[in-house]
């Protein structure tokens, strides 16, 4: 029998985590048709069919569902091996794949990012952005970021800035024709932009002061699911927005957006770096991380920020 190589294992393995042979295909760098000979190969010299399709769907057979759990963990032992083999370069080469909300990864590029970039050109790093929080493990992610609440607790967690907090704003015309709101329940006589979260539900404004914690889902004309979307409302007086005080310094600095309530919006732990702590890091990996732990600690030398921690049961 002829035997199978590592690259058609890892083919199956990325079909199986996107459920999409296009997606898959990006993923590990080969063409669409490529992909879909190389798994239909495997499949006849196997004889056994590992992946239902339709025009519109993959979806992995019982068979295939068996060999991709049993194949995955021998898998990851061979890639770490490898990468505990490539440590040994002098300079770190590879591909970081990490996941992270949008906002987090705007927050990481510049400090981050591109100072990584420019410190190890053979790297390449492979950011995707979505609002959902993702099994960074099962979807081939090697590191994530994310405010530290969301992070799973099975993990190991970099914190990589200062507290942040929520801000209620709005629009120097918008307050010409409305009052400013003195406590939460005045949002209910307010135009307010609310926020959808990634599982479909409407996010409620949450506020606390002096241990008094309130919820509101206020009414308005706009449901929007970007903060900058949101940020452009609220600049045109359309009514008021909740935002991270990060996503709204630069119109608090130029006029553009007035807070209310601020008494109301106390902070909250920051963004973390984070990874599965079984796992090795490869030398592209560890780079990364060091850099963004030096990068906490300096903007914060007198915090526990830089500092590794295992995140708490959430």
């Amino acid at each position: 029998m002829q035997t199978t190589g590592l690259t058609e294992l890892e083919a199956v393995q990325a079909v199986a985590r996107h459920r999409n042979f296009r997606s898959a295909a990006t993923q590990i760098g080969i063409s669409r048709s490529a992909l879909s000979h190389m798994v239909a190969v495997l499949e006849s010299r196997l004889g056994a069919r590992l992946f239902h399709r339709t025009t519109r769907s993959v979806a992995l057979t019982e068979a295939g569902e068996r060999f991709v759990a049993e194949t995955g963990p021998a898998l990851r032992d061979i890639r770490e091996a490898m990468e505990r083999l490539g440590d040994h370069q002098a300079e770190p080469s590879g591909t970081l794949r990490i996941n992270a909300s949008s906002g987090a990864a705007r927050q990481i590029m510049a400090p981050v990012v591109l100072e990584y970039v420019r410190r190890f050109p053979r790297v390449t790093i492979d950011i995707v952005t979505e609002g959902k929080l993702v099994d960074i493990v099962l979807e081939g992610f090697d590191l994530g970021v994310r405010l530290a609440e969301a992070v799973p607790r099975d993990m190991i967690a970099v914190p990589l800035g200062p507290q942040q907090r929520f801000a209620v704003v709005g629009s120097p015309a918008y307050f010409e024709r409305h009052p400013r709101p003195l406590a939460p329940g005045d949002l209910a006589a307010h135009a307010c932009i609310r926020s959808r979260m990634p599982g479909g539900g409407i996010y409620r404004w949450e506020f606390e002061h002096h241990g008094e914690q309130v919820e509101i889902d206020g009414t308005g004309p706009l449901i929007l699911d970007d903060p900058l979307l949101m940020i452009e409302a609220a600049r045109a007086g359309i009514g008021l927005a909740y935002l991270t005080e990060w996503n709204v310094a630069d119109d608090f600095a130029s006029g553009r957006l007035v807070r209310v309530l601020e008494d109301w919006t106390p902070p909250f732990p920051g963004l973390c770096l984070y990874y599965p702590g079984r796992r090795h890091l490869a030398a592209h990996h560890r780079a990364f991380v060091d850099l963004a732990r030096d990068v906490a600690r300096n903007a914060n030398p007198s915090s526990p920020e830089g500092k590794t921690w295992r995140a708490p049961d959430a």
